[in-house]
């Protein structure tokens, strides 16, 4: 199973937008998937729960209701049907310190969406420099991706944030276009690969990279398991 949690500590980064539409994409090439939401909103699980009956199934939890409402301890929590494949954890904002720790405990492939502008590059540094120092991600052999969200390529903002994330020494694997399409397949429950509107073509094509990102870390930890 290739568990995939997609995190920022600044609110408002596109976390859920991400989740759901990986969600929906790894659905839609019958893959068996899971979402489960840490965030107290329940945003992602709402998206859930509005997908029409005739969607590719998804195995939802809302892991942070679970959690406040029952005590049931968090580990119980993360388990999914034992046929899951593909597992994509929305993270809260403003995680740090333990919490961080112990939620990436349970990955291998982490996601970091970040908007082009001045305020979000210096959250994520910090965050970065956090996950990288105490949450040790890279000791621990995860794989860590950044991705630009919602941003307009010809600006004076994204350039800035191209030249960053350049920066990193982490993949910077797509940037995906602010558009109106997201909003439009939220609100129905379904992801950006499941519209078939000729205007998504270029959303889906922003994608690949990171589809075939995912997919290529997943056959390189499959190889090394099998090898040890």
């Amino acid at each position: 199973m290739q568990k995939i949690l997609v995190i920022n500590s600044k609110g408002g980064c596109g976390k859920t937008t991400m989740a759901t539409n990986l969600a929906s994409y790894f659905a839609t090439q019958d893959l068996s998937t899971a979402l489960l939401d840490f965030d107290p909103q329940g945003s992602s699980i709402r998206w859930l729960n509005q997908r029409p009956k005739s969607g590719s199934s998804i195995y939802g939890v809302h892991v942070a209701s679970s959690k406040n409402n029952t005590g049931v301890t968090r580990a119980f929590q993360m388990r999914v049907p034992p046929e899951t494949e593909r597992m994509i954890i929305d993270a809260p904002a403003g995680i740090t310190g333990n919490e961080l720790i112990d939620l990436i405990r349970h990955v291998d492939t982490i996601i970091v969406p970040v908007l082009p502008s001045s305020i979000d590059i210096h959250a994520v540094t910090r965050f970065i420099q956090e996950l990288l120092l105490v949450g040790k991600a890279r000791q621990k052999g995860l794989n860590i991706a950044v991705v630009a969200n919602r941003a307009k390529k010809n600006t004076l903002t994204y350039r800035a944030l191209e030249r960053f994330l350049k920066t990193l020494k982490l993949p910077f694997v797509t940037t995906l276009r602010d558009t109106q399409n997201y909003v439009h397949a939220a609100e129905r429950g379904i992801g950006i690969h499941e519209m078939w509107d000729k205007r998504t073509e270029a959303d889906k094509a922003q994608w690949r990279p990171l589809t075939r990102w995912l997919d290529d870390v997943n056959q390189a930890n499959t190889k090394h398991k099998i090898a040890r």
